[in-house]
């Protein structure tokens, strides 16, 4: 499963990228917001950044506006997917927008039927949001399950993003159920990391290691050249 970072964030893209694990970006106009800087130069320095898929999200609701704004962004770096609204408009946007070669993400997918009609209209991707589904007590992995059965039944090349995920879990089971993508905010890469027997394994290797030095044991030994 490929690893996103979804931010837009310089530095936080930055630390993820130097862990070796990053596969991608996503980024939406909230994300852009926080950044409080020009959104279209932010893009730039992101893709220059990272090879993988960078999404920049378009703002217009119509399709003809969507398809103009789309090619405005496209220009930005040859890694820019284009990120649009699950939504009639949209679907008729990424249908021109596949005709011209143009790679798009449908964002905000909460149903079976919405991830098989933008799969339909030629989406490269489609972002499934577990969490917002499991504030709301549906269960968000359920869809993912769903998609990725309806997905395999008929072939379809459209890969799962899986988006909105809160912590580890969701990520650990959107491998399990063979998502093509997690996109993770930095906080949860962080805790992915995480487990209390590798630092206790840790402490206890270097405190092993500092009595052994005690003893002088290091220090008279000698390595055979």
């Amino acid at each position: 499963m490929k690893l996103f970072i979804d931010t837009a964030n310089l530095e936080e893209i930055k630390k993820a990228n130097n862990l070796g694990i990053l596969d991608g970006v996503t980024t939406n106009p909230t994300l852009l917001a926080k950044e409080k800087v020009d959104p279209i130069a932010q893009l730039k320095k992101i893709c220059s950044l990272v090879k993988g898929p960078v999404s920049a999200e378009v703002i217009s609701q119509d399709a003809k506006g969507i398809v103009l704004e789309a090619k405005e962004l496209a220009k930005i770096a040859p890694n820019i997917v284009i990120k649009i609204p699950t939504t009639s408009e949209g679907l008729k946007a990424t249908k021109e927008l596949s005709s011209q070669n143009i790679k798009t993400n449908l964002t905000l997918c909460f149903s079976v039927s919405q991830a098989l009609l933008v799969a339909k209209a030629g989406a490269n991707f489609v972002s499934p949001f577990v969490g917002r589904l499991d504030d709301i007590s549906f269960d968000g992995m359920q869809l993912i399950k769903d998609i990725k059965l309806v997905y395999q039944n008929y072939k379809i090349s459209t890969q799962i993003i899986v988006a909105s995920i809160r912590h580890p879990i969701h990520f650990v089971e959107a491998a399990k159920i063979g998502a093509d993508i997690a996109t993770v905010p930095f906080y949860v890469i962080e805790k992915l990391l995480l487990h209390p027997l590798t630092d206790i394994g840790i402490k206890r290797f270097l405190e092993d290691w500092g009595t052994l030095k005690k003893t002088n044991i290091i220090s008279k030994s000698k390595i055979k050249k």
